[in-house]
């Protein structure tokens, strides 16, 4: 949990900015719920 919320905050620090960033990002959030 406290890995995702670390996550949460980078990236609300760097939002992403282009559309593939923020796809890739969720992609990532995806494989990291299935481990």
């Amino acid at each position: 949990m406290a890995k995702s919320q670390d996550a949460k905050k980078e990236a609300k620090k760097k939002p992403a900015k282009t559309p593939k960033e923020k796809q890739a990002a969720k992609l990532e959030k995806k494989k990291k719920s299935y481990d």
